[in-house]
């Protein structure tokens, strides 16, 4: 077996054990878009499209970026802490093939988050109709994923303590939840904090699955969220692979 194949196994494993946090990564997110939905089942929003075409999307963004950043950063702090990494490192698997495994379970983590979310927002009790290239969505997940894992590298890097993870990580997830429009319409947002959003990641990742779900934009727009999202994975992958530690001893 590969070391690819093994730190990937050994991956998947670790979190299907965690029925805990394995059932919350899913819960949590789909009782937002549930809540959210049953508050504006109905409603529109500035363009006529029906709210729950602009809640899905946000939703799940955001639900998939949160996942990638606190798996990725609880993940490092314990595998460090316990000299996991350092007893990684004292083998010949390189530092790309233990990001490339912890990348590859993350997206199936996002994957199944997006097919579990799309199929209730199309139950005809919210009403979500696919009315955009959704297909689209497959390049944003991606590229998505890539970005966030990359920020919950920088995390988990930082953080010594599962408390620090996650203060670091609310502290940089949930204000952005809000200020990229995930839980309710940018539109309803003052024009500063629109043009604030656009430093953010989450901003491009909601942004995008919007046009490609709901049917608020074009390619050429989801083209630009996936460049935005390509510049916020390689700045946080230059970032996280300069402050990796493989010990806490150094």
């Amino acid at each position: 077996m590969s070391a690819y194949a093994a730190l990937t196994r050994a991956t998947y494993v670790a979190s299907v054990r965690d029925k805990t946090t394995l059932f919350f990564t899913f819960a949590f997110p789909l009782a937002f878009l549930v809540l959210f939905g049953l508050i504006f089942q109905g409603d529109k929003v500035n363009g006529g499209l029906a709210s729950i075409n602009y809640i899905a999307p946000g939703v799940l963004s955001w639900g998939v970026g949160n996942a990638a950043v606190f798996s990725v950063g609880f993940a490092l702090m314990q595998w460090r802490r316990d000299d996991l990494l350092r007893l990684i490192w004292r083998t010949p698997t390189p530092l790309r093939t233990l990001l490339a495994s912890r990348w590859t379970v993350a997206m199936g983590v996002a994957m199944a988050q997006t097919v579990l979310f799309t199929a209730v927002a199309l139950l005809p009790f919210f009403g979500l109709r696919l009315m955009g290239p959704w297909w689209a969505a497959l390049p944003l997940l991606v590229l998505g994923v890539t970005a966030f894992l990359a920020m919950g590298l920088v995390v988990g890097s930082l953080a010594d303590t599962p408390e620090a993870v996650a203060a670091i990580a609310n502290l940089v997830m949930v204000p952005m939840a809000f200020l990229s429009g995930s839980f309710f319409p940018d539109d309803l947002m003052p024009g500063w904090l629109r043009t604030a959003a656009k430093v953010l990641p989450l901003h491009y990742l909601n942004d995008g699955l919007t046009d490609a779900m709901g049917g608020r934009g074009d390619l050429g727009d989801i083209a630009l969220d996936c460049a935005g999202l390509a510049v916020f994975a390689l700045v946080f992958g230059v970032v996280a692979t300069r402050i990796f530690r493989w010990s806490n001893r150094t």
